[in-house]
């Protein structure tokens, strides 16, 4: 079967270079880690203490592995813990937020390559995060003798009727998890129909609740809001994750309520670095006074600049501690939705639009606590701006209604780290009977 995908790999490889060759030379994806990811030849490790492999496919999941880590290095400081992900944003931010762990770009799912990995890290517990199921991966972790487990799984419908049209793959994949560690009870039902082993599979909550920020005054976040001057009498509006044409329905909600409101700011944070350019191309046309995040400490702050483009990846989650009002993206698209847990987490006031199957339980506690808004579209997301700004008791009333549901729900971590240990408590108990 291992060869059978591999050429199945490979044309599907062929198929797709045009668009990887462009992406390469447009927006400089793709370039790097073609060692690792084609060869296996990730770093060696040479130590002989046990080894957790975390697997995050980019920033999102690599900022999830945060609560994680903190809590598995205080109950196993000998464990070595290395760290893959799959793309250039969520390497560079691993390797900045990680270090010294080993970062690495995931091995492609060829037998070659990803047998040589597990020979070259050696672990002894292989974790992905949510679902990142790549049968040789599995196969070749198995095969040398390690634990493997799915962390805060999650399992869509889109991504159920997919794995459903390979049901003699999935199962024979799913049959060699010994952790499945779901975010509800909706997602362990879906792993166990699709072939999942019934006591495998638990029930933790999601750890992304854990790794939210709730405090404003946090270090970071002070330091961001004082390098682009806001000021407590601001109107911070910030449209984070967002894909087009999501940028410009925020600047024209800003462009139509500024002038009433001159407090209004308006913090502009695309989910793909490559497109950072290309909402800069659109603000230069729209008119407004703007200014790079990258820019303000070589050039100073544009006092007249009251739109802000971050283009620098892994701040998100600490700009949104400097805004009152929320829109998180991905979601008028087809993305399926960003994560909005992090804006609930300071208590701002939240709005999404209607397309966020990505998170569907997350969004049904929100809207079931009167924590967040829907907007379909340009128009109803300036009706909502403009009620958070002149309705103070409406904006703080979804605010505290939403940092009060994240709150409610920490304590996935422990729970997952809990299952964790026992999966390898029981591989050396298991190791010592042989």
């Amino acid at each position: 079967m291992g060869y059978l995908l591999d050429l199945l790999y490979l044309a599907a490889i062929v198929v797709a270079s045009p668009y990887l060759l462009y992406a390469a030379i447009r927006y400089g994806k793709y370039r790097e880690g073609w060692r690792q990811k084609f060869l296996g030849s990730v770093p060696l490790r040479s130590g002989k203490n046990k080894c957790i492999w975390l697997h995050a496919v980019s920033v999102g999941e690599v900022n999830l592995l945060a609560p994680l880590i903190a809590r598995w290095d205080a109950q196993f400081p000998d464990w070595e813990c290395v760290i893959s992900t799959t793309t250039l944003a969520g390497y560079n931010l691993a390797r900045k937020r990680y270090a010294p762990r080993t970062v690495f770009y995931c091995p492609l799912d060829f037998t070659w390559s990803a047998r040589r990995a597990i020979r070259r890290i050696r672990p002894d517990l292989l974790v992905l995060a949510e679902l990142e199921l790549w049968p040789n991966l599995v196969s070749a972790a198995k095969s040398f003798g390690a634990k493997i487990a799915i962390i805060n799984g999650r399992l869509g419908d889109k991504s159920l009727r997919g794995y459903q049209r390979i049901g003699f793959l999935t199962r024979s994949l799913l049959e060699q998890i010994d952790l499945i560690a779901a975010q509800n009870e909706e997602y362990a039902q879906r792993f166990r129909q699709l072939g999942a082993h019934p006591a495998a599979v638990a029930v933790t909550g999601s750890i992304k609740f854990d790794g939210a920020l709730s405090d404003r005054h946090n270090s970071t976040t002070k330091r961001l809001a004082a390098l682009a001057s806001i000021q407590a009498t601001d109107h911070v509006f910030l449209a984070g994750s967002t894909q087009e044409p999501e940028e410009s329905l925020a600047v024209k909600v800003f462009s139509k309520l500024v002038e009433k409101h001159p407090r209004l700011r308006l913090i502009l944070v695309p989910r793909h670095p490559e497109r950072f350019d290309e909402v800069a191309r659109m603000l230069e046309k729209c008119g407004l006074p703007w200014q790079r995040r990258s820019t303000i400490e070589s050039t100073g702050l544009d006092p007249c600049a009251r739109i802000l483009l971050v283009d620098i990846i892994g701040e998100l989650a600490h700009w949104w501690g400097a805004a009152q009002i929320a829109f998180v993206g991905g979601s008028l698209g087809s993305r399926g939705g960003q994560n909005m847990i992090e804006p609930a987490a300071y208590g701002a006031a939240v709005s999404f639009g209607p397309n966020t199957w990505n998170f569907k339980d997350v969004v049904a506690m929100l809207l079931a606590r009167e924590a967040a808004v829907v907007v379909k579209g340009g128009a109803e997301l300036e009706t909502f701006v403009r009620r958070c700004i002149e309705d103070a008791a409406f904006a703080a009333g979804l605010g505290q209604n939403a940092q009060s549901l994240v709150l409610s729900q920490l304590g996935a971590t422990d729970r997952t780290v809990e299952l964790l240990s026992r999966l390898v408590a029981t591989d050396a108990t298991t190791r010592r009977a042989a």
